[in-house]
């Protein structure tokens, strides 16, 4: 018997029981993992990117949390001394066209509560980022680096101090709401607790289900592909360098990004996954698969984005393709500098509607909360997010 059942132990999971014992250390927790280690998935697979906040509506799930959990993140970093870089970031006009998205997102980010944003015009733009081309830009110095295995690491460190356990190669197979206790059924045992917090990623609609059977969205996953730049190659980015992202189409597009590692990373793209952890062009899941296609919401975003995603599918067949995308960016890249890297799957929740939700998503009643959609920044965002998952949880002892 627990106090708390945590379902996920990914970074967001991992965080959310990291503030619930800051706040009450007395507390019985448990965390309970269907891999054999924490943060496999979405945490394990993205470029490390500390976000500013600069692209999010002032005022949304992702504005706020973004903004505090920022200053949380760099905070602990420090205290814990987590490599980390802030190094900044350009994001750039290739025509007058995107000008106005530009501006936008500039006003967004003085909203956000940002400050020293700089605008370059086409010279200036050499100041930060020598090889990179465009006729205007924006200088976000907020932007940084790091590990976010790491610091999930850490967080599960601090937590084993406390009075909690992790328990890995546990998969939820059923939760069951009772007048006082909650039960949590996996593939090898039944745990009780008197409240459960779900905080699945790729799985997160699947796990609600199992206490809300009407819950209004779907998990489309979408697969990220990288490229790395080859040893000889990498002067050609000093920190960040991202494109104005297409309005259209609910991602940032493929980018570089100078990891924490010294590694310089290309990409990614956003092509529908087949299985919702399906790392490989090959990777296919029957149940993923059909859950996708069944789901009514899926048709309206076909219709809303065939041609978009005909053209991440041809980009992600297609190197040279793959290569003229990130020559907007620094036209002196080529074909042969590029080396196949690895992939993430990004957990994004569609409405029945087929809107793509562009903010965090959130399902509560008074024995469990269930985190339908944390996208990026989450892991930016997620001692913010542990914070207000921990407030509400205590609420209730």
């Amino acid at each position: 018997m627990f106090d708390i059942i945590i379902i996920g132990a990914g970074i967001v999971g991992l965080a959310s029981a990291l503030k619930i014992l800051e706040k009450n250390p007395h507390l019985k927790l448990l965390i309970l993992e269907k891999e054999n280690d924490i943060s496999k998935h979405q945490t394990g697979n993205n470029s490390g990117v500390i976000h500013s906040g600069i692209y999010y509506k002032p005022g949304s799930l992702k504005a706020i949390n973004c903004t505090l959990g920022y200053k949380m993140l760099i905070d602990f970093c420090d205290k814990y001394e987590i490599n980390y870089k802030i190094t900044g970031k350009i994001i750039v006009a290739k025509n007058e066209n995107e000008l106005p998205i530009l501006n936008s997102i500039y006003d967004r980010g003085i909203k956000n509560g940002l400050t020293g944003l700089q605008k370059l015009n086409k010279n200036q733009i050499k100041n930060y980022e020598p090889y990179a081309d465009g006729i205007e830009a924006i200088y976000v110095p907020q932007t940084g680096i790091v590990d976010f295995f790491q610091v999930a690491k850490k967080y599960l460190e601090i937590i084993l101090k406390h009075n909690a356990q992790i328990k890995f190669n546990n998969e939820v197979k059923e939760i069951k709401i009772k007048n006082d206790i909650c039960e949590v059924i996996t593939n090898n045992d039944t745990f009780q607790s008197k409240f459960v917090v779900t905080c699945a990623g790729l799985y997160s609609d699947r796990i609600a289900k199992l206490t809300h059977k009407n819950l209004p969205l779907r998990i489309i996953p979408f697969r990220g592909e990288y490229y790395k730049i080859k040893e000889e190659k990498k002067y050609l980015v000093n920190s960040l360098i991202y494109p104005v992202p297409n309005p259209e189409f609910p991602f940032l597009g493929v980018h570089f990004t100078r990891m924490i590692n010294g590694d310089v990373e290309a990409g990614p793209n956003a092509v529908l996954a087949f299985k919702r952890e399906g790392y490989k062009k090959t990777s296919f899941n029957f149940r993923d698969t059909i859950d996708t296609f069944t789901w009514k919401g899926f048709y309206s975003i076909v219709k809303k984005y065939w041609k978009v995603g005909l053209y991440e599918y041809y980009r992600s067949y297609s190197k040279n393709a793959f290569t003229k995308a990130l020559q907007n960016l620094i036209p002196e890249i080529n074909e042969n500098d590029l080396i196949e890297s690895g992939a993430g799957v990004r957990a994004q929740a569609c409405d029945i509607n087929g809107n793509l939700l562009d903010d965090f998503y959130f399902v509560e009643d008074k024995k469990v909360i269930h985190v339908c959609n944390a996208p990026s920044p989450a892991a930016t965002a997620s001692l913010s997010i542990g914070d207000n998952i921990a407030n509400k949880v205590l609420q209730h002892f």
